[in-house]
This record gives structure tokens, sequence and C-alpha cells, in this order.
């Protein structure tokens, strides 16, 4: 990428929660912040009245004690439905749109882009995973920006950001530590001038596994789906760690297949981000698993449809789980947490079975052992794609 960057200003695709909590904090660093939205009355709102008329005001009126004790946005702060003037006056561009959205966005971007006098940054803090039918592979959020931009990788850079961090603490300034993952070079321009502005407020530490962070972020919202869920059930206090360390037996090898590390796991952007993403109700992924049972009907669509209609935001974690379903079966892959995800969203019929499946995933699992003996961790290093118990067939027994 030729430098210099303007740093002093930065756009935003996607102002749900997150994007609008960033725009929050990057008004507050004084920084000239554009926002894009498809919608012009919202972007005519947002201008007006320097607040999201859609996403997140009325969960921070609620923490705070009323509307009239909710922060403005800061004047810098703008709206618009111009995407061409948004990538082409801004070198960094913060892309906060959720997976499935993600490849509309990028096909309207790409001509924009290859027109543009100058490089771009695109910093990423979508957590989702995506099946590609015709590779039989899951896709990152930056494998799939990578393809799309084939053609144009000498115009722009990838930066990945990971938890843990709750859309509300960085719109309040609450004390956030995040990940970002990238080339080195830029990850320091970026923490540097965006995220470590103020850091009693926000600040980062650098992990060079981008898709390790990225497949963590993305993973975890499933467990949490099924965290939520169990927490309505009379299971007692001791098998959420059992889901949790478990969990992430599956996550690693999930991440390891995907191209990542084992080490991503180990670090706050794996098993910081699950544990805040399955402790807390501030998770949308945890909410969604907790009402999907409260208003379970039988059916799976309709009490999905219900749940949506209760969340500010649309939780990654079930469009996640069909994807992650659909890779495990081409691969015969054992993998009995994210199999139950499976089951209990989109196949149960009755709550006796969701608690069944929850037992079965958890007490049953088909392996005996916590470690990973030395055969195993030698061909996991030299094999990561085909070293890992199969759902079904000889390599499924213990």
């Amino acid at each position: 990428m030729n430098l210099p960057l303007d740093t002093e200003r930065i756009a935003i695709i996607g102002p749900g929660r997150l994007g609008t909590a960033f725009a929050y904090k990057f008004g507050r660093e004084n920084k000239k912040v554009i926002v894009y939205y498809h919608d012009v009355d919202v972007c005519k709102e947002i201008n007006r009245e320097h607040l999201n008329p859609r996403h997140l005001t009325d969960d921070l009126a609620r923490r705070l004690g009323g509307m009239d004790r909710v922060p403005r946005l800061s004047p810098k702060v703008t709206a618009t439905n111009d995407l061409e003037r948004v990538v082409e006056e801004n070198d960094f561009i913060l892309l906060s749109v959720t997976m499935d959205r993600l490849p509309e966005i990028l096909g309207r971007i790409e001509p924009i882009l290859r027109r543009k006098s100058t490089n771009t940054c695109f910093i990423s803090a979508i957590k989702g995973l995506t099946a590609v039918e015709t590779t039989r592979r899951l896709v990152t959020p930056s494998h799939l920006i990578r393809s799309h931009f084939l053609k144009l990788k000498e115009r722009y850079d990838i930066v990945s950001i990971g938890g843990p961090f709750f859309d509300v603490d960085v719109a309040l300034g609450n004390p956030v530590c995040l990940t970002v993952a990238g080339p080195k070079r830029i990850c320091g321009i970026v923490r540097r001038e965006f995220i470590d502005v103020n850091r009693r407020e926000l600040s980062s530490y650098y992990n060079f596994d981008v898709v390790g962070v990225e497949a963590c972020g993305a993973l975890k919202n499933i467990v949490a789906n099924v965290k939520g869920l169990a927490d309505c059930l009379d299971l007692g206090d001791s098998i959420p760690g059992t889901l949790f360390s478990r969990a992430g037996v599956e996550v690693r090898s999930i991440s390891r297949i995907l191209g990542g590390s084992f080490q991503a796991f180990q670090s706050q952007a794996g098993v910081g981000d699950m544990y805040v993403t399955l402790s807390s109700d501030a998770s949308k992924n945890h909410r969604y698993g907790r009402f999907f049972y409260e208003l379970f009907t039988g059916n799976s669509v309709e009490t999905h449809l219900k749940v949506l209609r209760k969340i500010d935001g649309k939780p990654e974690g079930p469009n996640t789980i069909l994807n992650v379903h659909k890779f495990l079966e081409r691969r015969n892959m054992y993998s009995p947490i994210f199999h139950c995800a499976y089951k209990i969203f989109n196949e149960s019929r009755s709550r006796e079975e969701i608690r069944e499946q929850i037992l079965q995933a958890m007490q049953f699992d088909r392996r005996a052992r916590e470690y990973i003996g030395p055969i195993s961790r030698l061909l996991y290093r030299f094999f990561p794609n085909l070293w890992y118990r199969r759902h079904r067939g000889l390599l499924a027994n213990p």
C-alpha cells in the first residue's frame, strides 16, 4: 500500500449496533466519520438528531435511565446513502455488515475501488462464516473480501478486529481491549490512529493469525446460542464449564482446518471473546438462545422469526450454524456440540428433545481423553485438513 493514508477520517459501512458504537468512539476521537446506510430517511434522521433511530439507541436509553441521557453522536459523524462517495473519499473503511449481506456490498464496492485513485484499508468487524458450494469450504470474511477483489490485490489491505467487546461498552467509552489481526504494518497504523488513541477506553493487542481470530469470532456465537438455551434448563451449575471447554476443542479443530493455528483460541480473541459471549446477556447470541427456548412453538422457523423480532440487530449465530453444519456434513467431521446446535435450532419438535440434545452433546462425547496424544499432534501439524475424528466410519471409533 502506498502511504501516506488519510487517518483523519474513516467510513463505516453498516450502521447497526456495532457500526453505531464505533461511530460514537471515532467521533469522540475527533475523527471525521461518514456512515453509509441504504435508507435515505434513516440517514436524514441520524444527521438531524445525531442518534441512530433503528439500532442501539433504545438499549442505551434503558441502560442510562432515559432517552434524555443518551449521548449524541459527534457533529463530525454524518450519514449518507451515497456508497460511491463513501468509498472514494475514505482510505479507511470499517465493514460492520452481517456475513450474508457482505457479498452484495462487496459487489457494489468493487467497481468503485477499481476507479479509485488511492488505496484502501478495510477494517472488518464481521463475525461470521459462509459455506461455498463449489469448493466445499467454509469462508471467513477476509477470505470473502479477497475473493471479490482478486484482481485488485495491490489496491487494498484487510485488517480484522476480534473480541472481546460489546457494542454498548464501545459506545459508552467503557474500558474495552480488542484484537487486531492482519499485516503487521497496516495493523500498526490502525491500532495507533484509530484503536489506541485513548487507551482508557479502547486498546488492542496484535495477532498474526487472521483466520484463527475470524474463526473464533464466528464459532463462539454458535456456542453462545446453545449456552443461552441451556441456561433455561434445570441442569445445575456445573455443565456450563463442560460446554465451554468442549466447545473449545471443536473451535480449535475447525479453525485449524480453515487455515488458522491452535494459538488463536488461547488468545483473548478466542477464550476471552467466548467467555463474555457465553456469560453475558449483553450478547445477542446468548439472548437468541434464551428467547428460542422461551418462545419455542415446536416449529423452528416460526420460533426463529419470533425471536428476531425481540432482538435489536441480527445475531450471526443461527446463520453460522447452517453454514458450519454443511461443512461438517461434507467432511464427515465429528463435532458433537455444533451438531447439537444444528439439531436444536433447526429440527427439534419439543422442549424434551432440546434437553436431550444438550445431554447427548455434553455427557456422551465419544472422545474419552481431554488431551491430544503425540501421534495426533504430529498428524495435526502435517495434515491439518485430513486428521480429525470422523462422524461416521473407521475413524469415528474411540
